[in-house]
């Protein structure tokens, strides 16, 4: 693959998303300050963002071109088959940008390794310069990531790095049918969590302590409960969170693996609020109210890491 010009995706630093709130730096630290907070914090974290993204476009000059873009631009920005993705952020900006670059190999910069741990984000800008030119002469490697997608009746698609919520968009009961395995039943809960390996260490995780949490507390001699799977694994993990049973509400399926051969199938009783949104970002959502029909499988592209 012959790459012409790195793409770097950032986001708004939090001092920069204050100024918006606040309309000038002056009131936004005029409020930070008022409430007894640190406004040399925000600063600071600002100042050594920006002084990494100087050291990523340092290190990628004279050996090709590059455009900036944020985040907000990614569901709509064309990416080309000649593109380098550069992440420079949080571990979540990698996670959502994946989504989006139809396979394209993603380098993740850590811009601040004292505050970011840095998961999805394995190098640092003094790295860059060496990583490049190992990319231009194709002596890399890639791990790969699998991802969820879910397909509405419709034709809407939406991936899943981490993991999909399904449900009700606010603390209400979300009402569906769920099909999974051959069974089907309605069930009124908080929602469904799916997870893909790079999710499962995340909200799933959580929700398994709660389980363990509960058992450890009645003594139970289960043992405990959990699901950890390889990034790269072709497997999903769905679990229903806090199932109520009724007269129209059944808790049978509650927990299962979803593989290329066996599929979620979820049919929304919601008349208004309900909603799919993928990897905690509540913007990056479809409508899921009655008359949708959603199928998660497991997507056909994947994420791929240069390491």
């Amino acid at each position: 693959m012959k790459f012409e010009r790195v793409i770097i995706i950032r986001d708004k630093t939090r001092l920069e998303q204050l100024i918006e709130r606040f309309n000038s730096k002056a009131q936004a630290k005029f409020y930070i300050e008022s409430s007894d907070g640190d406004f040399e914090f925000f600063e600071f974290e600002h100042n050594t963002f920006y002084e990494s993204l100087s050291k990523v476009k340092n290190s990628i000059n004279g050996i090709l071109k590059y455009k900036v873009i944020n985040r907000s631009f990614l569901p709509t920005y064309i990416f080309t088959e000649n593109d380098l993705v550069l992440v420079i952020g949080q571990d979540g900006l990698v996670a959502n940008t994946a989504k989006y670059v139809n396979g394209l190999p993603i380098i993740g910069i850590n811009p601040d390794i004292e505050r970011y741990d840095g998961i999805l984000l394995k190098h640092s800008p003094k790295d860059l310069n060496s990583i490049l030119k190992n990319v231009i002469k194709d002596s890399y490697e890639i791990k790969q990531v699998t991802m969820a997608k879910a397909t509405l009746n419709d034709g809407q698609v939406l991936l899943a790095f981490n993991d999909f919520y399904i449900g009700a968009d606010s603390h209400v009961s979300s009402r569906y049918s769920i099909e999974f395995n051959g069974q089907k039943e309605q069930q009124s809960s908080s929602g469904i969590i799916i997870s893909t390996g790079a999710g499962s260490t995340g909200w799933l995780s959580s929700i398994f302590n709660m389980a363990n949490n509960i058992s450890e507390y009645y003594n139970s001699d289960i043992n405990d409960c959990g699901t950890t799977l390889d990034w790269n694994d072709n497997k999903l993990v769905f679990v229903v969170r806090e199932p109520f049973m009724s007269k129209m509400s059944q808790t049978n399926i509650g927990y299962g693996i979803i593989t290329s051969n066996k599929k979620l199938k979820i049919e929304s009783n919601m008349p208004t609020k309900g909603i799919i949104f993928s990897d905690g970002v509540e913007s990056d959502f479809l409508n899921f109210n009655s008359g949708s029909i959603v199928e998660i499988g497991i997507a056909d592209e994947k994420a791929n890491l240069v390491i």
